[in-house]
């Protein structure tokens, strides 16, 4: 079969033009999924009165852990088991982010008088427990009822952002985690 001239113009007009209708239609039909985060996004809002001391009495101010995120537990010197868990999953999260886990410190900010658990301390290496000076600190981490059930995160400039639901998912969080990781050209 002979094609005619108009014929090889419509042919190698369809040829060039088909990709890009395909391209419109596949679009049309199919959006991506967004994604949203497993944490709470808070209003961004720079913690204060960060004068403290660890457990021991030894002066120590939070600007020191500027630089890094920082996974943080509020809540008493008594852990109980969702306590436990809760500095596990911190652990466990900063641990799967691979080389990345040096950008991440976790902070135990303790709400009484009271001393930690030695052992359980020891199961935490490289946690920083700390008191605040000033324990109006405390109430710059928002809760529906208990401040104690919830994880937060800080970012590297200081700044209080996010904060994990109660009885928190590890994969979920571990991928909020990475993601911001991956986003951020600081800490």
């Amino acid at each position: 079969m002979q094609l005619t001239p108009r014929g090889k113009f419509l042919l190698l007009v369809g040829v060039f033009l088909m990709p890009v209708v395909a391209a419109y239609l596949a679009y049309a039909g199919w959006r991506p999924a967004s994604h949203s985060n497993y944490g709470d996004l808070l209003k961004v809002t720079p913690l204060q009165q960060t004068a403290g001391s660890t457990p021991d009495g030894r002066p120590y101010d939070l600007d020191a852990l500027h630089g890094k995120w920082v996974m943080v537990h509020v809540g008493p010197t008594h852990c109980d088991a969702a306590c436990a868990w809760q500095l596990y999953l911190m652990r466990q999260t900063r641990i799967a982010q691979g080389k990345e886990q040096d950008r991440i410190e976790r902070l135990w900010v303790v709400t009484d008088s009271g001393t930690p658990d030695a052992k359980l301390l020891q199961e935490h290496p490289d946690l920083h427990v700390w008191r605040p000076t000033d324990a109006t600190f405390v109430t710059q981490f928002p809760a529906g009822q208990n401040r104690a059930d919830h994880i937060y995160l800080v970012d590297p400039l200081g700044n209080l952002m996010l904060r994990f639901p109660a009885q928190a998912d590890f994969e979920r969080m571990m991928k909020d985690l990475k993601l911001l990781l991956k986003a951020s050209q600081i800490g």
